[in-house]
Order: structure tokens, then C-alpha cells, then sequence
């Protein structure tokens, strides 16, 4: 349907900026947001935050008495088995649980529904001591442009509205779902009766939430509706003045209102530049198979960029891959490594996927030159990558060089430090998008 015909009947929004009061908010108590990132992607809304991709009990411990008002943990649990994703969650909330009400928790993921869900928020619920604690669930996304409007979740292109199950995120291999109607979403992936409450547009639009979050049932499940930031921000600045605790399942979008943190235009080709001048060309990963991965990996070929395939079908078959990355990018030149586009019927697709992140690995791993910059296309890929072909264990965000495309400066501790790192999330951006990041890294 058209957009302009689902927002036409909604309450008027506010024109009030409530960020400012949702930043004091935030700095007056003290509290740290912790965000669980189950993809990299998650911070395509913020900037000059820490990452810690090392989650052990004493980094965590570390990076939290530092008091940052937001922190991202890389989770990277949508790779994971419900088995491995259990213990994770099960351990970080143990860690976190120590904390108490000096931290928030958000469990980040998908705007597309993708993902261990209600699986993770109800780890979290137990690990961290608030079993009956409600569980926000907000998948709005301003830069991935999904609205949640009566209670149903939509993908907006231009002034075209889908269902979020008529889009190919609901036959992902791995969290397939057939439900737009987020109650139904909800009792499909619970496989169960559910309590789900929701907020409207009424509420939200109204400037205080105040009483509906204090009535919301223990244990409940609370869908938000949102078609602008401006209804986050509402739910935000409720949130700081409440006393009850709750777990939260977000899209990246209410990260950012949560934490008060205004936006910023795009990053400038300078601002993402070495410190020190390197000749070397640049390497781009696009592990990614979507439709718009592919279409924008198509776009970006046609450049002036070195291509490197790796045929899945020959992996599978044991075959070990091996491609001139060094001499491509000391030669100046862009190498773009990439996977055969055709998906591998009839095979365990989670072995599929292991085997070729493996492959990924293994060849970034040995990559001895230094890019001029790194660009990874697909969330899982390029958190593989930043944590065990490039030894991230901590990271800064630096900004976005897009709308909704994070990057990260490197620490110390890697591979290549201080050097930009792209993580392009697999259904981000139009046709050109992966182009033109790369043309704003290459100028």
C-alpha cells in the first residue's frame, strides 16, 4: 500500500525536541546503556561510542566501571545456534546482573525480525533477576525504513509500504517467519500463548507515557508503534523517569534516542583517511547474498576494482582457495573478494555458512599489507571478520559514512590500528550505496 495512505490518520507529531531532556536524563543517573549487538550493524546511529568484542567477565567488568553513558557488547548471535546463543546470554546476563540499576540493557537486533528472538530477552530476563520484568519490543528503523503502525511491521521504499513478510528477510535460512502482524510474530516464534500489550499512536502521541508503562502486566510482551524518532524519544524520556526495570528488543533507531544522541551528517572522505599516508589500495568483503548485496555488488564491479571470487560449490568440494590480495593492493588497486551469488541446495546451510566464513577468514587472515580501508557487505561477515581475521577486540565508532552504514576506527590491539573499518549491512542502502562508499574511501 502507499506510505502516505498508512500515516495520513495518525495523531499529529510532536514538534517538541526531547532529545536534549533524554541526554541530562541520562547523564543525571549515571547509568551505562549496554546494548547487546547480535550484528555489528547496530551502530549505524550513533557515534563516539566504545565496542567491545571480547566479552569476557573482565573486559565487561572494565569497559562499564569506566561509566561510558553507551556501551555496545558483540554478540554476534545471530550466527549462533539457539544452543550457543543460550549460554552466551545466560553468561552476559550473569556478568551484567552484577550491576543492577546502574545499567540498561537493550538487546539489539534486526529491524527485518531476524534473529533469537523472544529467545535472547527472556535469557535476559532470567540471567539478570527480573523474571517478570515487561519486554519492549521496537523494530522501527529510520534508516532502514520500517514502521510499525497497528501493531503490523512495514518495509517503506519511496512511497511503497510492504508487509515485512512479503519481503525476502522472511525466508531468511535461518529465522524465517511469515507474520507482519507483530502479535502473530510473536505467538509464531513463541510457539505459544503470549501476554502482548502494545503502545499506540494515541499514547505515544500524547507526550507522556508515564501511566501506560507503569500498567503494562509483569512478564508481558509490549509491541511500539513508530513511524518517526519522535515517538521513540517519548518512550525514551518515559523510560529515565520510571523506576520499574524492563528488557528491551530493539531496531538501532532506539539506541540512539535512548541515549539522547542527536545525528550527524555522513562522514566526510578526511575524516576516514590513515593517519599516515598509505598507497595501497583498499579490500572490500561482500559475504552477503541478498538480492540488493548482490545488486550493489554488481554496480560496484563495474569500477575500477579488482575482483576476486570465491565459487562456495568448489569449497564444499575441498577445494582451498587462494588469490593475489597482497600484490592487488600494494599495486594500488582495490580488491574485492566476494562470494559465488547462487545459493547450494540441499545442504545444512548453517555448515554452508560456517564453512564459508571460515574460508573468508582464513584468506583476510593472511593479508600482510595494509588496505587503505576495509569495507565488509553482510553484519555477520563483517563481525567475523573484525574479531578473527583482524584481532578487534575493542573499537570506537566513528560515525557513518552513509545513512545507516557504521564505521569503526580499530584499536590498538589489531591488525591495522586506527584504520577505517565499514561495516555495510547486507540490505542496507540502493543500488549504488556500496559504490559510493567506496568512492568516498578511494578519492
Amino acid at each position: 500500500m502507499k506510505t502516505s495512505e498508512l500515516l495520513e490518520n495518525l495523531p499529529p507529531v510532536s514538534t517538541e525536541d526531547l532529545l536534549p531532556g533524554i541526554h541530562e536524563a541520562l547523564e543525571a543517573s549515571g547509568k551505562t546503556i549496554v546494548v547487546l549487538d547480535d550484528g555489528p550493524a547496530g551502530t549505524q546511529t550513533v557515534f563516539d561510542v566504545p565496542v567491545l568484542t571480547q566479552l569476557d567477565a573482565d573486559s565487561i567488568r572494565d569497559a562499564i566501571d569506566e561509566a561510558p553513558s553507551l556501551l555496545f557488547l558483540l554478540t554476534n548471535s545471530r550466527s549462533l545456534s539457539i544452543d550457543e546463543t543460550t549460554k552466551l546470554h545466560l553468561d552476559l546476563g550473569g556478568i551484567l546482573k552484577e550491576f543492577g540499576d546502574d545499567i540498561i540493557v537493550i538487546s539489539r537486533s534486526d529491524s527485518f525480525l531476524r534473529g533469537h528472538f523472544p529467545l535472547e530477552t527472556n535469557l535476559l530476563r532470567e540471567a539478570l533477576g527480573i523474571p517478570m520484568a515487561p519486554t519492549l519490543f521496537i523494530p522501527f528503523s529510520e534508516a532502514g525504513g520500517c514502521l510499525t503502525i497497528g501493531d503490523t511491521h512495514y518495509v517503506v521504499e519511496g512511497d511503497s509500504a510492504t508487509p515485512v513478510h512479503l519481503t525476502p528477510s522472511a525466508k531468511d535460512h535461518h529465522f524465517p517467519f511469515s507474520h507482519s502482524y507483530l502479535p502473530d510474530f510473536i505467538g509464531e516464534k513463541t510457539g505459544g500463548p503470549v501476554d502482548v500489550q502494545s503502545l499506540s499512536f494515541a499514547q505515544l502521541r500524547s507526550g507522556d507515557l508515564s501511566g501506560e508503562l507503569a500498567a503494562l502486566p509483569d512478564g508481558c510482551t509490549c509491541i511500539v508503534n513508530a513511524a518517526s524518532r519522535k515517538d521513540l524519544d517519548v518512550l525514551s524520556l518515559a523510560l529515565h523517569q520510571s523506576e520499574r526495570r524492563f528488557v528491551i528488543r530493539s531496531a538501532p533507531s532506539f539506541v540512539q534516542s535512548l541515549a539522547g544522541i542527536t545525528s550527524r551528517p555522513p562522514l566526510d572522505s578526511w575524516q576516514m583517511q590513515d593517519l599516515d599516508p598509505n598507497p595501497n589500495g583498499g579490500l572490500v568483503i561482500v559475504g552477503s547474498v541478498t538480492p540488493n548485496a548482490s545488486t550493489q555488488l554488481a554496480h560496484l564491479l563495474e569500477k575500477n576494482v579488482v575482483p576476486f571470487e570465491l565459487n562456495v560449490l568448489s569449497l564444499l568440494r575441498g577445494d582451498e582457495p587462494s588469490f593475489p590480495l597482497d600484490e592487488t593492493l600494494s599495486a594500488g588497486k582495490t580488491a574485492v573478494l566476494f562470494t559465488s551469488r547462487e545459493r547450494v541446495e540441499g545442504t545444512d546451510q548453517l555448515a554452508v555458512s560456517r564453512a564459508v566464513s571460515a574460508a573468508l577468514l582464513k584468506l583476510v587472515s593472511e593479508v600482510k599489507v595494509r588496505p587503505s580501508f576495509i569495507i565488509v557487505k553482510g553484519g555477520m561477515t563483517a563481525s567475523e571478520i573484525a574479531t578473527g581475521a583482524l584481532g578487534i577486540k575493542k573499537a570506537r565508532v566513528l560515525g557513518q559514512i552513509l545513512p545507516g552504514v557504521p564505521v569503526w576506527t580499530m584499536g590498538s590491539e589489531t591488525r591495522h590500528p586506527g584504520l577505517a573499518y565499514v561495516i555495510f549491512e547486507g540490505n542496507a542502502g540502493d543500488e549504488s550505496a556500496l559504490t559510493l562508499a567506496f568512492n568516498k574511501l578511494n578519492s
